[in-house]
């Protein structure tokens, strides 16, 4: 069995979800991790933050439901409203990172989302990713290169025939037999008590 994390990097509900994912991780250090890119910002929803004007309102119910943070240099960013999120660029950045350390795909992809919503850094930007490779020990030359050329529809691919539109979704695949775990907010007791009905 192993589970499947798909997530979108500029989702503040995936950014919420790290610490339940951490949690699942921490408890189940044998279980494979695999991640996968939704594309919550494309096409025409990739415009300036501004437009998007729940999000505020959406971070705080976040945080009050989940604890979630969001630093002050990503509020910087949504006060300011220019900021264009760019799933497909995002997508690239998880590819490039996790080519060179696909066991810890997971860990990279919440470093993504502090990356942004903590440090206000832009995940369309290769430098970001060249940072989070240098935090990682990678090849920061090889990761950033990787980045520049990545397909991200391979990953929205793999996301449509999971059947998962909405993000996050945790799911455990047994063979070819998938199972959601969590679906949008789900604590980490919760995913224990349905991985328990698995075994």
């Amino acid at each position: 069995m192993k589970l499947v994390y798909v997530f979108d990097a500029y989702c503040g509900w995936s950014h919420a979800f790290s610490g339940t994912l951490e949690e699942v991780i921490a408890k189940h250090p044998d279980l494979p991790v695999e991640v996968v890119s939704g594309g919550l910002f494309t096409g025409q929803r990739r415009v300036p933050i501004r437009e998007f004007g729940f999000i505020k309102g959406a971070n705080v119910q976040v945080t009050e439901r989940t604890g979630a943070q969001f630093g002050d240099a990503f509020n910087a960013l949504l006060d300011e409203g220019s900021f264009v999120m760019d799933s497909e660029a995002a997508a690239r950045g998880l590819i490039a990172l996790r080519q060179f350390a696909p066991e810890r795909a997971a860990e990279l992809a919440i470093a993504m989302q502090r990356a942004f919503f903590h440090d206000g850094l832009s995940l369309n930007d290769a430098k970001t990713y060249r940072k989070i490779a240098d935090d990682f020990g990678l090849d920061s030359d090889k990761v950033v290169g990787a980045f520049k050329t990545a397909e991200p529809d391979t990953d929205f691919a793999v996301a449509a025939r999971l059947g998962v539109s909405s993000f996050p979704t945790l799911i455990a695949l047994r063979g070819n037999d998938g199972f959601v775990l969590a679906r949008g907010h789900a604590s980490a007791e919760q995913i224990e008590q349905r991985l328990d009905q698995l075994a």
